[in-house]
């Protein structure tokens, strides 16, 4: 999968190098036929002005007349000899002329920069030269913006091809992560079915009555598994719970099966109260699998604090433990399926723990910080609306 989504961008970026690079050729080339055909109407329109001037017959007047009116489209400034802008601005704001004393000065000089004025000679004796300066047409800068415009099209055209495919291939993977804990969900049952039956018989035999509580909480804890597996891939049934009571059991349970050197410390800052909209089999396997985790990090002693808190804008719940840190290198990875650090695990508990809070309970789990002092993993949820 993920080589046909690489060979699916490199496919998508020669063919964006390719329309491109074809674009930008082609609209250079008719942009230098275009500004060979506007110079050399220019040049003619110069001309038809120098013939209006020194002949008497009236046909070619009529011409030149036709020429001069021609030209509808190329901004043209007429100098002087001392190549002074002489007041004569052909397709421009004649308004700005108007208003503006150095608006001709202004659009003199930025034409110069565009093209080399044509002169026209006046007199000879005494030499008079007038200079015409000229401006693309619209249609001429058009052509010369087009391919920045083709790249943007091109671009948005492949982030939406890139973005379907990543939608596609989520909820493709979603799917997978869905089957998988279903079909996980529904082998366990025919084990711990057998095994309840089991402890019905070992019970009624003397002397295992120890025995068979202890193995009917081990039984449970499947149960509940398998429960969390089933749960996975459809809508979950959220309900009002306070989330103190929650996080208080589940630091009770991991606490009876850690070791003696850590320490757990819920805070509250005073509340006892803290209602949310959750569910409780996945949302405690979210604490369970953050809880656990804290513990690896310690390597059997330190401290892990929970500070809850309720604010106006969200419900938030820090784990903190007091462990060696997430390494930089593996901060953009430790929610992604299959990354883990231990020697044994699928390294599935972090990415299964974040679609749980994002995509059932419409919240966040997120690192917030990680030091060589510890790792802190936030979650934040969504407060009751009244």
């Amino acid at each position: 999968m993920f080589r046909q989504l690489f060979n699916w961008r490199i496919g998508l970026a020669l063919v964006a190098i390719a329309i491109v690079s074809a674009t930008v050729f082609y609209s250079q080339y008719l942009a230098k036929k275009i500004a060979a055909d506007e110079r050399n109407k220019v040049s003619v329109w110069v001309q038809s002005l120098k013939t209006r001037a020194t002949t008497t017959d009236q046909s070619a007047i009529n011409l030149t007349n036709i020429i001069t009116s021609e030209n509808t489209d190329i901004p043209i400034i007429e100098t002087d000899e001392n190549d002074n802008p002489s007041g004569q601005g052909l397709n421009l704001d004649s308004n700005r002329i108007k208003t503006d004393t150095n608006y001709l000065r202004k659009k003199t000089e930025e034409f110069k920069k565009e093209h080399e004025g044509i002169e026209l000679v006046i007199s000879k004796e005494p030499l008079i030269i007038n200079r015409y300066y000229y401006g693309d047409s619209k249609l001429l800068k058009d052509i010369r913006y087009y391919p920045l415009l083709q790249l943007v099209v091109v671009a948005l055209f492949i982030i939406f091809i890139l973005i379907t495919i990543n939608i596609r291939n989520k909820s493709t993977q979603n799917q997978v992560w869905a089957g998988l804990a279903k079909e996980a969900a529904h082998q366990l049952g025919t084990p711990i079915s057998s095994l309840q039956g089991w402890i019905e018989i070992l019970k009624e035999s003397p002397g295992n009555e120890k025995i068979a509580a202890e193995m009917i909480k081990d039984i449970d804890r499947l149960e509940l598994v398998s429960d969390r597996f089933g749960k996975i891939g459809s809508i979950p049934q959220l309900e009002e719970l306070n989330i103190i009571d929650q996080m208080e059991q589940m630091v009770a349970y991991i606490k009876r099966r850690a070791p003696e050197k850590v320490n757990f410390i819920i805070d509250t800052k005073g509340e006892t109260n803290i209602p949310a909209m959750i569910n409780a089999h996945l949302f405690d396997w979210v604490i369970e699998n953050l809880l656990k985790n804290a513990l690896d990090a310690m390597e059997g002693k330190g401290d892990i604090n929970i500070r809850i808190r309720d604010s106006a804008a969200a419900i938030t719940i820090d784990i903190k433990d007091s462990g060696k840190g997430i390494s930089k290198q593996n901060m953009a990875r430790v929610f992604k399926p299959g990354f883990t650090t231990k020697k044994r695990g699928w390294g599935l508990g972090l990415s299964l723990s974040k679609r749980i809070i994002e995509q059932y309970h419409t919240g966040e789990l997120f690192v917030k910080n990680s030091d060589a002092k510890g790792t802190t993993f936030r979650i934040r949820l969504k407060k009751i609306t009244l």
